[in-house]
């Protein structure tokens, strides 16, 4: 009886948890944390926008107003404090927690990190955020020093992250095979046209045509900074 006994505990015991099969991860959330970790400038940043999103949405609208006023990259703020200026400017996407910038932040600039690093990524976005935004404002301070425009255009409701990305997409595309980056390049032209059609702004456009042309110029630089490329 006792043989019986131990041999059925036997029988359920290879029927028991151990013996059952492994339910494994799917591929994509076994790879999301190392991708992470190798992202580290773009995770950051991307939660500084989430944060600064949310208070937008959820902040006091006056104080938010405030803030955004004085984060304005406009000829006013960038002769009083230029630094810090461009520094708060980017702080924010335009459109808040529902800016489609939050969806295509992190894929940008974790594919451009994840092939030159972390510092050539935050490099190549400052320089197309802090050029473009010098390249539209100067003619704007001319302008108005000439008499061409009023005083009024010295003060102008300016800020986000857009000049950077587009030259942190566009310095990527330099890094795909050909046929891969026209239609990239294709894409970042689309998406201005028709965000110019919504909201037609001059200065605006003129600088993201101008951060294009500056990540087309990061080429060689990134090329030269790869990890690695396709063939």
């Amino acid at each position: 009886m006792a043989s019986a006994g131990r041999g059925r505990l036997t029988a359920a015991t290879a029927v028991g948890p151990s013996a059952l099969p492994r339910l494994s991860k799917p591929p994509l959330l076994d790879k999301l944390p190392r991708t992470l970790i190798r992202v580290p400038f773009t995770l950051g940043y991307t939660l500084v926008l989430l944060g600064t999103g949310l208070y937008a949405r959820l902040g006091d609208p006056g104080t938010v107003h405030d803030l955004l006023a004085d984060s304005s990259t406009d000829v006013s703020h960038l002769s009083q404090r230029p630094l810090l200026t461009l520094l708060f400017s980017a702080l924010w996407a335009v459109g808040g927690i529902t800016s489609p910038y939050l969806v295509v932040f992190p894929l940008v600039l974790g594919a451009l990190e994840r092939r030159v690093g972390g510092a050539r990524t935050a490099g190549v976005f400052l320089l197309g955020h802090v050029l473009a935004t010098l390249l539209t404002e100067l003619p704007v301070a001319a302008s108005v020093a000439v008499g061409d425009l009023p005083a009024s255009s010295l003060r102008r409701l300016d800020y986000g992250v857009s000049y950077g990305l587009i030259a942190c997409a566009a310095a990527l595309a330099g890094l795909l095979v050909p046929r891969l980056r026209w239609a990239l390049l294709g894409g970042i032209g689309v998406a201005l046209v028709a965000g110019s059609l919504v909201d037609f702004d001059p200065l605006t456009e003129w600088g993201h045509g101008l951060a294009l042309l500056i990540g087309v110029v990061c080429w060689l630089y990134v090329r030269r900074n790869a990890r690695w490329r396709p063939s």
